[in-house]
């Protein structure tokens, strides 16, 4: 009986031992699991913040791209307003020694025409149809009107070349005050009245001198509208009117220029 007693109590030591060595064994585990998933978890967290960072640095690297291309275009811009600049002073200084030519001419044809009206002067009656002889007021006259022209005041050039041809409507010069009423309105870069002033030239005197030239003032303006189909147009009626003239010459050259564009 005692033997049994000392060995159930043996057996009971042994089973608790054995439960202490399972639940032990099982913490271990649970433990361990635990561990596992908080260095996955961590893991996970750490991927994340990697991608988020591979994403920044890339959106940085498309920004830095995007302004190195934002500053080429303003460079690229800026060098556009500069050649349109010097292209616009260009064009500027063209017009200023087309007007210095056309001044130029306009008072050497006005001082032939004073000149041969003192040749032709003469007794006799003058022929029908004669052109009338300029008078000293009508030349003084005109030459104000020019005068303003000259130092660039075309508002005040368009006004007085009106006037004069409201004075003298029926003089020698009226053409030619017709005339430059178009190119100060030309001056203003009002090419619409400048047109109108050129064409109401060609109207009352077509066989003037300053026919030509308007009708080359006429072309130019049209080109500088961007209405280069007309201005063509022009060129080509001015060459077939009036083809002696010097202004055909020059409507053959722009026609010439013309075909290679």
């Amino acid at each position: 009986m005692l033997r049994r007693i000392v060995l159930l109590v043996c057996a009971c030591a042994f089973t608790g031992q054995a439960l202490a060595a399972l639940f032990d064994d099982e913490e271990a585990r649970r433990r361990i699991e635990l561990l596992r998933q908080s260095l996955e978890a961590q893991s996970r967290s750490i991927d994340e913040r990697l991608a988020k960072i591979e994403l920044l640095a890339g959106d940085k690297n498309a920004l830095l791209e995007f302004s190195s291309q934002m500053e080429q275009l303003r460079n690229d811009v800026a060098g556009m307003r500069g050649q349109v600049e010097v292209l616009a002073n260009q064009a500027e200084t063209l017009t200023k020694r087309q007007t210095e030519l056309y001044q130029d001419i306009d008072t050497r044809l006005l001082k032939l025409e004073k000149a041969t009206a003192a040749q032709s002067a003469v007794p006799e009656k003058p022929a029908a149809g004669a052109e009338p002889e300029v008078s000293a007021a009508e030349t003084r006259a005109y030459q104000a009107a020019l005068d303003q022209f000259k130092l660039g005041n075309y508002s005040l050039a368009v006004a007085a070349m009106q006037g004069f041809l409201v004075t003298y409507p029926s003089s020698a010069l009226a053409p030619n005050a017709q005339y430059w009423i178009g190119m100060a309105h030309s001056g203003q870069r009002d090419y619409k009245s400048a047109i109108a002033a050129q064409r109401k030239l060609l109207s009352a005197w077509p066989d003037s001198q300053k026919a030509p030239d308007a009708m080359l003032s006429i072309a130019s303006a049209q080109e500088t509208m961007g209405d280069r189909k007309a201005a063509q147009k022009t060129l080509e009626e001015l060459v077939g009117k009036y083809p002696a003239s010097s202004a055909a010459s020059s409507a053959k050259q722009r026609l010439a220029a013309f075909t290679k564009r």
